[in-house]
């Protein structure tokens, strides 16, 4: 089963599992984390990351996540990346992270490709609902239908 890392801002990933473990009510298998504090030694991030990576490989291969292309995160990221093994894809968030866990087990290259069109389908505009109009009251009966009584007033008697 594919492995799924997050590379990201320090607390983006960490949030992003234990949201994980809201939805499944458990941490589900091979996937980690790596926050990236700020002003942490790019090298000494590099190595955690691999150790992390060589965790949740079983053999199936890697998707690493990271949150902002180019910043110091990605860059780590991009490190681990290696032909038809580790895929990274820049640009996460939770429906690209559930649709990574959804779907690894297939070759990680497949999923890689799955990722990157879910990503594309995952920003939607959120607007409201249109309100539902309210039932019009229902009439009550005069006694005497098509005329007006006096305690009732007719409408001509608003505009006087």
């Amino acid at each position: 089963m594919i492995g799924i890392m997050v590379v990201s801002h320090e607390p983006l990933g960490t949030a992003l599992v234990h949201c994980l473990r809201h939805i499944f009510g458990r941490l589900p298998p091979q996937v980690a984390a790596l926050d990236v504090i700020p002003d942490e030694d790019p090298e000494f991030a590099c190595h955690a990351a691999r150790e992390l990576l060589a965790r949740i490989n079983d053999g199936s291969g890697v998707v690493v996540l990271t949150d902002l292309y180019g910043a110091t995160p990605s860059r780590i990221a991009m490190r681990l990346a290696e032909p038809h093994r580790v895929c990274v894809l820049a640009g996460v968030n939770l429906p690209l992270l559930l649709k990574a866990i959804s779907h690894r087990r297939m070759p990680v290259e497949e999923l890689f490709d799955l990722l990157i069109e879910a990503g594309r389908e995952a920003i939607k505009p959120a607007l409201p609902e249109p309100p539902v109009p309210a039932p019009a009251p229902a009439a009550s009966p005069s006694p005497n239908p098509g005329s007006t009584t006096p305690s009732q007033g007719s409408p001509d008697d608003a505009a006087s």
